[in-house]
């Protein structure tokens, strides 16, 4: 069915009774607290995120959900029906980063495990899915709980492999819409956790609200050789130099101002030992934009400064040049956000804010675009309120670790409280509540 756009007026009818709903219905949160701290010490790479994937599982299973598991890989799915209304999909993702976890906690991670390249690493929930899974979690039982509050069908996602922005795609893939016995949703909610804001706010606003993310792999080649006799040889790493420095002016020099961009050499790899000269260097970037054309205009200017520094270093062939991964722009609809927005504002009251664009990606949106319907995601606060003000006051702010930092350490509280209600708010926004008696 289609989803009916909440009017102003209905909404602000409607807050109170969100406020009561989810006031009676929250669960006792020291169990969401305490899978947390769990989660928070045994991450999971992308694309092994087994551990992670069956307590969630589990956990919907003795709720009442119908559970699919192992969707695009670890990605499960748990559905409730409850009579006739809208469709509406929560989302969390459950993968972590190759960090070594620098906080301090005494429920940090200690873990190490072999990536896709066979190589053992740290592992560190730095980017906050723990956080996200443990409140979609707790918003799932909230909602089972107050189902004789609402009608129509609760699906709540479990992704994997978002960090490689994979994730979505491989679940849309195998089947997520097509193979399981489940209604396609009428409109698709996430979250996501940064210490950018305080922890008990909520910010959200319509229209481009994270970039679009390109990976891309390059090999440079060479003439290898003894490091004592470069003459001879051809340096595939003063060619892959060059061409990092040279990637720098595309935005600074290339792109229209007020355009936004962003191109980072994250990785850059070559040679065995001190002494050869290798026959080729690896290089990885990340590409950020908000609109297609200057994507379009990014990728381009790199592959032509690639192969003209090539060209130029007198290079033995050409380079090699792989998209490794891609993430659309997260674009919030317009009209179901403002009636989103209005929820939050009344239920979070000055702990309800605008969203500015981030330079981060998402591959959240591919699960509405695959099926055409409409998308929200908002920006869930993590920094420890006590530690915010202090930053403020002393104008350190930025010096807050951020998302993908080795000492990110989002709050626990009030963090899992308001993103608890938070997915449960969205929810009941756009599904189809059951007037109570006057």
């Amino acid at each position: 069915m289609r989803i009916n756009i909440p009017t102003a007026s209905s909404i602000a009818r409607s807050n109170q009774t969100y406020r009561r709903i989810v006031d009676e219905y929250r669960p006792d949160l020291a169990y969401y607290e305490s899978t947390y701290r769990d989660l928070h010490s045994n991450p999971e790479l992308s694309r092994q995120e087994k551990r992670t994937s069956s307590i969630a599982a589990n956990h919907l299973k003795t709720i009442g959900y119908c559970v699919h598991e192992n969707i695009g890989g670890y990605g499960l799915i748990g559905v409730l029906k409850n009579g006739h209304g809208p469709i509406v999909l929560l989302r969390a993702d459950m993968d972590a980063l190759p960090v070594r976890e620098n906080t301090g906690l005494d429920y940090a991670s200690k873990k190490t495990m072999t990536d896709s390249n066979g190589t053992e690493v740290p592992v560190m929930h730095a980017c906050g899915h723990d956080v996200h899974v443990s409140c979609l979690m707790g918003a799932a039982r909230l909602l089972h709980a107050a189902r004789s509050k609402w009608r129509g069908t609760l699906i709540c996602l479990f992704q994997p492999a978002e960090e490689f922005v994979t994730g979505a795609q491989a679940m849309v893939d195998d089947g997520l819409y097509a193979r399981f016995d489940i209604p396609k949703p009428d409109i698709v909610l996430g979250q996501h956790v940064f210490c950018i804001e305080k922890a008990g706010v909520v910010a959200l606003s319509p229209g481009p609200v994270m970039a679009a993310a390109d990976g891309l792999k390059i090999r440079v080649f060479g003439k290898g050789g003894h490091g004592s006799m470069p003459s001879l040889c051809i340096d595939p790493i003063v060619i892959a130099c060059h061409i990092i420095v040279r990637l720098q002016t595309i935005v600074s020099r290339e792109l229209q101002p007020g355009k936004v961009g962003v191109i980072t050499c994250g990785k850059i790899q070559a040679g065995t030992a001190v002494n050869i000269i290798p026959d080729y260097a690896d290089l990885e970037l990340s590409i950020r934009s908000y609109d297609t054309s200057v994507q379009k205009q990014l990728l381009d200017a790199i592959e032509r400064i690639v192969r003209a520094e090539c060209n130029a270093s007198r290079s033995p062939q050409d380079p090699v040049i792989e998209n490794s991964a891609h993430a659309p722009v997260t674009v919030n609809n317009v009209d179901q956000t403002e009636s989103l927005k209005t929820s939050f504002s009344d239920f979070f009251e000055d702990n309800a804010n605008a969203m500015e664009p981030l330079p981060g990606s998402e591959d959240f949106s591919v699960l509405a675009r695959a099926i055409n319907v409409p998308s929200i995601f908002w920006m869930l606060g993590g920094c420890d309120p006590v530690k915010w003000d202090e930053a403020e006051r002393s104008g350190k702010i930025g010096e807050i670790p951020m998302n993908h930092s080795a000492e990110f350490a989002p709050a626990i509280e009030p963090t899992l409280r308001t993103g608890v209600d938070a997915l449960a708010v969205a929810a009941l926004t756009f599904l189809k509540l059951i007037a109570s008696p006057a």
